[in-house]
């Protein structure tokens, strides 16, 4: 039978993920800013593709495989120990995702196979100490299944990836290129990073605000619906066929998401006296919430009517919101509210839990945070009507503000895990 100590969140692997996430995005935007006419166009070219597996791979999925060794044991409620495998891991995981953003760059597609299959590599070994994990989670159904989803799903879109790799090289496969891509790119943001959200999203957005946690039948239908949505969508664009009926199955799945959000923001609990105000993990999240429902409008609207002239333009700015403004900025809001705890609860464990480390409440660093939600409020929109207006002087100015915001949010991070070692005697006032 697990103990307490056994759900304390192992160190190592989170942290080396969150830091060599934060390196991915930062270089994104950085790359981005620095040269906008490079990444701004046809979104299929290689500088384009580099910089989004930057976004996708290094700061989204880097950052959901190091939080699932923190959410895991505190709010999923299995054990999940660090060992040697996790580390040889999260290598392979950061040299792939190198490799592949490398290779792109320059337009080498030699190298993306070994980079994909390392990356894949790392997804197999975490996916499946998740997924054996979840079947002794005490945690309600509705949590584990969107979950057990998301981890299948993202091993799905890995494997694709790999296979699409080769197909660079030695072409073999019944369908373009293109189709392939795209069916790889909805599968991952749909199967792994949306559902994902939404799982952790139903246990962790009640411990956040707090407030009541959703049950019964549709949190149920939401995972189910949007399973069945991002597995039709891939399958379409594979095969050549129409999409409105498998994005209309994905928009409902949202939809019951949306309608579980509403529900759990109607039943808020009171929230600890010394919690900041504005709460600015919570601004990020809804923020993001915003940003996927536009996402979710434009996508339908290019499903629809795939032929209209402003089809491009539309099609940038979808993956800004859909990438940036909603799966990336989610990320920093979770992060925000799920470090400062975590940091609390490893130096709690240090001093033997008997001196009480400082108030997670007080060691983020508030103007930074601040001028991070601002900076991802102007920077998203801006960036999004650059590239979708193939305008470089807003691209630029999106693109550097996010960049500012992220080294903004990486500083914090290191300053939240040197107050939390300064034990009680020691809080800052």
């Amino acid at each position: 039978m697990a103990s307490s100590l056994d759900f304390l969140p192992s160190r190592l692997p989170p942290l080396v993920y969150f830091a060599f996430a934060h390196l991915c995005l930062a270089a994104a935007f950085a790359a981005t800013a620095l040269d906008p006419l490079a990444i701004g166009g046809f979104f299929y070219h290689p500088r384009m593709l580099a910089v989004v597996h930057l976004v996708t791979l290094g700061w989204i999925s880097g950052s959901i495989l190091g939080a699932i060794y923190l959410v895991g044991p505190l709010a999923l409620r299995f054990p999940l120990p660090a060992g040697p495998l996790d580390h040889a891991a999260f290598a392979s995981f950061a040299v792939g995702v190198t490799g592949m953003a490398s290779h792109f760059w320059i337009d080498r597609p030699a190298g993306m196979a070994w980079s994909a299959a390392l990356v894949t590599l790392a997804f197999t070994w975490v996916s499946t100490r998740v997924l054996l994990g979840l079947r002794r989670a005490s945690v309600p159904r509705e949590v584990k299944l969107p979950v057990a989803f998301a981890f299948a799903n993202v091993l799905l879109a890995a494997g694709l990836g790999f296979v699409l790799a080769i197909n660079k090289v030695e072409p073999f496969l019944p369908f373009a290129q293109l189709a392939g891509a795209l069916g790889h790119a909805h599968l991952a943001v749909l199967g792994f990073g949306t559902m994902i959200v939404m799982g952790a999203g139903y246990r962790l957005l009640p411990m956040i605000l707090p407030a009541a946690m959703p049950r019964g039948t549709w949190s149920y239908a939401s995972a189910v619906l949007l399973q069945a949505g991002a597995l039709a969508v891939a399958a379409a664009l594979l095969a050549g066929r129409r999409l409105v009926p498998a994005a209309l199955l994905a928009l409902l799945g949202l939809l019951a998401f949306f309608a579980r959000v509403a529900w759990i923001l109607r039943r808020p609990r009171p929230a600890p006296a010394e919690r900041p105000r504005p709460d600015v993990g919570v601004l990020h999240v809804l923020q993001s919430l915003v940003y996927l429902a536009l996402a979710a409008g434009l996508g339908l609207a290019l499903v629809v009517a795939p032929e209209a002239e402003w089809g491009l333009g539309a099609a940038m700015a979808y993956g800004v919101f859909g990438l940036v403004g909603f799966l990336a900025q989610v990320v920093v809001g979770v992060e925000g509210r799920l470090l400062p705890l975590t940091a609390w609860l490893w130096s709690y464990a240090e001093g033997g839990f008997k001196d009480t480390p400082p108030s997670l409440h007080r060691t983020p660093v508030r103007p930074l945070q601040i001028a991070g939600l601002v900076a991802w409020t102007a920077g998203v929109p801006m960036l999004a009507a650059g590239l979708g207006l193939d305008r470089p002087d807003l691209t630029r100015a999106g693109a550097g503000s996010l960049c500012l915001a992220v080294t903004g949010n990486a500083v914090n991070a290191g300053v939240v895990l040197v107050r939390s070692r300064r034990r009680g005697r020691d809080e800052p006032t």
